[in-house]
């Protein structure tokens, strides 16, 4: 991650000049979070039964969609991570019911590969990670002390899709397009759907149409929410923010000053997990904009983030 930020860095030098127009929270402006100063599940918090039995309530068919995408090595990987299967093949025994036993190695960033939901120890502001716990004192070689994807647990909520793709009439939006709190709010008038707090919100661009056919420019740039509609987003008191694409914010930023800082606002400032390369193409498809959602991260002692492979059900 850090000579993927060194790369980022360097590319931001020879880009244009441009106004810095946003700065992180201050300390005193994020901490202690909403949620107690001892807190180490932000947004999770939403997780109970009544959210449970409202997103139940959404359920009329019994169907069930696939948010995840399968993993393998022809997906998109960010530079430094990796994902590779070797199969393991053990004979048990010569006995009279000849049996073959399968097995697999997986060697891969398994926090931050394929559609992952980011957990509070992946980003900082300065040294410090959500709740201003300083990076230093929890930081192991075998994982985090605090703040890890264990702590997050099962989700089940209400899940809103904001189709800002199906409003600007196209199948993707363009490259590095910023979504703007007006676009997602036009969406949600389209789509006759309002926002309400715990909910999981999914924005489709579009732009999961390239996951494992044009990789490159999958993760060249991307279309995505920009600081203004994320501090709007987090307003609405979500239990979760995602996308189709890598990072959910628009990439690069208009402001080459400064990097990711969508995840800065949601993880560190306001504790609300991010949901990255949501496969959202059939959802989209089919026009189906509210839905019970289930998420479970893989339970990574003091992880960053899981893999995961949500579904919606309605």
């Amino acid at each position: 991650m850090r000579r993927f930020a060194l790369i980022l860095w360097l590319i931001g030098l020879s880009a244009p000049a441009a106004a810095q127009g946003w700065t992180p929270p201050s300390a005193e402006q994020r901490c202690p979070s909403k949620w107690g100063a001892a807190d180490e599940r932000g947004s999770a918090n939403h997780m109970n039964r009544a959210n449970v039995l409202r997103a139940m309530r959404l359920v009329k068919t019994g169907e069930v969609i696939e948010l995840g995408h399968v993993l393998d090595a022809a997906m998109p990987l960010l530079p430094s991570r990796h994902f590779d299967v070797r199969e393991k093949r053990t004979t048990l025994g010569h006995l009279s019911n000849p049996a073959i036993s399968n097995e697999e190695l997986v060697l891969t960033e398994l926090g931050q590969v394929g559609t992952e939901l980011d957990g509070f120890a992946h980003h900082t502001i300065g040294d410090e990670l959500y709740n201003c716990v300083k990076l230093n004192e929890i930081a192991t070689r075998s994982g985090f002390t605090k703040l890890g994807i264990d702590k997050v647990g099962g989700l089940v909520t209400r899940g809103v899709l904001i189709d800002v793709a199906a409003l600007k009439g196209v199948e993707t939006l363009p490259d590095s397009y910023e979504i703007s709190i007006d676009d997602l709010q036009q969406a949600l008038r389209r789509q006759r759907i309002n926002l309400r707090p715990g909910d999981a919100v999914l924005i489709n661009t579009g732009w999961g149409r390239l996951w494992g056919k044009e990789n490159a420019r999958f993760l060249k740039t991307c279309p995505g929410i920009g600081v203004k509609a994320a501090e709007w987003l987090a307003r609405q008191d979500p239990m979760l923010v995602g996308s189709d694409n890598w990072p959910v914010e628009v990439f690069p930023n208009p402001d080459r000053h400064i990097l990711l800082p969508v995840h800065q606002l949601m993880l560190v400032a306001n504790g609300i997990h991010l949901l990255e390369n949501a496969k959202l193409d059939e959802l989209a498809a089919k026009r189906i904009y509210e839905f019970a959602l289930i998420v479970e991260p893989l339970k990574i002692g003091g992880g960053t983030g899981s893999t995961v492979a949500p579904i919606a059900i309605r």
